[in-house]
């Protein structure tokens, strides 16, 4: 949430306003039916064997990190500022349960009791700092799941779960801090990321890029196809994501206001430009346009307009749609290059997403002083505002990513050495489903119903060639 707007020129009331906070709740369910729609998105791309696999990895970031929030992640990412700027803690969010938390609204500073008044040029969104609080928990759950289509098809369940909740802890809260919160990135080196760009996307895919160096390739990568098994499954994931994504970037507004539908904007033609600009470079390349495709362009412009949303023009958002669509289709093809196994082209489409969202802003940057009600906004390179905030992007960026996968590499490469990370040959080979959760996806029966049966990738079969099939082994 970036405290651009939402001046107060006289001293108002600390009082919850309705307006925001019925915003700020309908984007926090928007934010979390996102993690549901990855898990369908990257379950759409794993081989049938390890479809539940991958709902489950994204499914239990859900209960983990929803947990550990409560307990301490809210107070460590947005509490008052620690180690000068490199991590928060305020003791009332402990819990979440203090009685000046419960009695409080959320104000770009300090918090401030219902009733009590602010000082002129205080801010406040008027929104109780539980819905805040709940908004931003959704960004912590998501980010974690988007790490897991990367190391798809070759990590064991509960290693996962421990890795969930040791990297959100060191990760993923101090980054939030530092760009959200109280931290360096946001007060000291006055950085925009307006919803994620560097926190969510680019920690995310830095993460990932570690995570496929420490846990190696899976078996027959690049020797069997390892096809999508259900595209369907991953439009509707890539729709779920649109849907969901407005909360994540017209809601970091904190307002229903005009910058907000000014992210929504930006928003909409980005993710369209991005969609585009996949598919032309598919056409050129391969010489047909796929529905993979168009999933992942949507995909890669969502993430690039992140954190420039609300700091560009709708032409700005254009811009850095079609050109992040067409640089994360090139990039996922770096895997191969490289030779580093990122199964869901996570890198491809989140870091180098967060990385042209985040740096193209010294571009776009533009100045919306009038629709900011007065606060001016930072010009970029092609506003007449120099290099300086390129300068500042580009250091952002480079710290998160940096951060992010040396820590993760540490993290990863310790669970690893304990024997609880990376699945033996022989369960990755069988399918983690039926080894790691003793249930299948899709189950075909044998037995007659109402005088047909089915079969896997067929239409239903007559009855009297139920058991010729059968002694085929279909």
């Amino acid at each position: 949430m970036h405290p651009a707007i939402l001046l107060a020129a006289d001293p108002v009331p600390a009082a919850v306003d309705t307006g925001n906070t019925a915003w700020i709740l309908a984007s926090a369910a928007l934010v979390l039916i996102m993690t549901p729609g990855l898990a369908f998105f990257y379950s759409g791309m794993v081989r049938a064997k390890n479809a539940l696999n991958m709902l489950m990895m994204n499914f239990i970031c859900l209960a983990v990190v929803g947990v550990l929030w409560a307990i301490y992640g809210f107070s460590w990412s947005f509490g008052a500022t620690r180690w000068s700027g490199l991590i928060g803690s305020s003791a009332n969010f402990y819990g979440l349960g203090n009685p000046d938390v419960l009695s409080s609204v959320w104000g770009f500073g300090p918090i401030y009791k219902i009733g009590e008044n602010l000082p002129t040029g205080g801010l406040t969104a008027g929104v109780p700092v539980l819905v805040f609080a709940m908004f931003q928990l959704m960004f912590a759950i998501i980010t974690p799941a988007l790490i897991s289509g990367a190391i798809a098809d070759r990590v064991k369940f509960w290693g996962w779960t421990i890795f969930v909740a040791i990297w959100v802890t060191i990760v993923y809260f101090p980054v939030a801090n530092w760009v959200f919160g109280t931290g360096w990135i946001l007060n000291k080196l006055k950085a925009e990321d307006f919803a994620g760009g560097t926190a969510v996307h680019i920690n995310a895919g830095a993460a990932a890029l570690a995570l496929v160096f420490v846990l190696g390739k899976r078996v027959g990568w690049r020797r069997d196809p390892m096809k999508p098994h259900n595209v369907p499954f991953v439009l509707l994931g890539a729709s779920l994501l649109w849907f969901g994504w407005y909360g994540f970037n017209a809601g970091s507004e904190g307002a229903a206001d005009g910058i907000a539908g000014l992210a929504f904007t930006t928003t909409t033609i980005a993710t369209c430009a991005a969609t585009l600009g996949w598919l032309v470079v598919e056409q050129l390349r391969d010489g047909k346009p796929t529905t993979v495709g168009a999933a992942s362009g949507a995909v890669a412009g969502l993430v690039a307009i992140t954190p420039a949303c609300a700091f560009v023009s709708p032409l700005g958002g254009l811009a850095i749609g079609l050109i992040a669509g067409m640089l994360c289709a090139l990039a996922v093809g770096l895997k191969f290059r490289f030779g580093f196994d990122d199964a869901l082209d996570v890198v491809g489409v989140h870091l180098v997403g967060g990385l042209t969202g985040t740096i193209l802003i010294g571009f776009f940057g533009f100045d919306h002083g009038a629709l900011a009600g007065g606060v001016e906004s930072k010009r970029g390179l092609f506003y007449g505002g120099g290099l300086k905030l390129l300068e500042v992007q580009v250091v952002a960026a480079l710290s998160v990513l940096v951060y992010s996968f040396v820590i993760t590499f540490v993290i990863g490469t310790a669970l690893k050495a304990l024997g609880i990370f990376r699945v033996s040959e022989e369960t990755e080979l069988t399918g983690l489903d039926e080894i790691e959760h003793a249930e299948s996806a899709y189950s075909f029966s044998s037995t007659l119903t109402g005088g047909l049966t089915h079969v896997s990738g067929g239409a239903p079969v007559p009855a009297e060639r139920t058991e010729e099939l059968s002694g085929k082994g279909v």
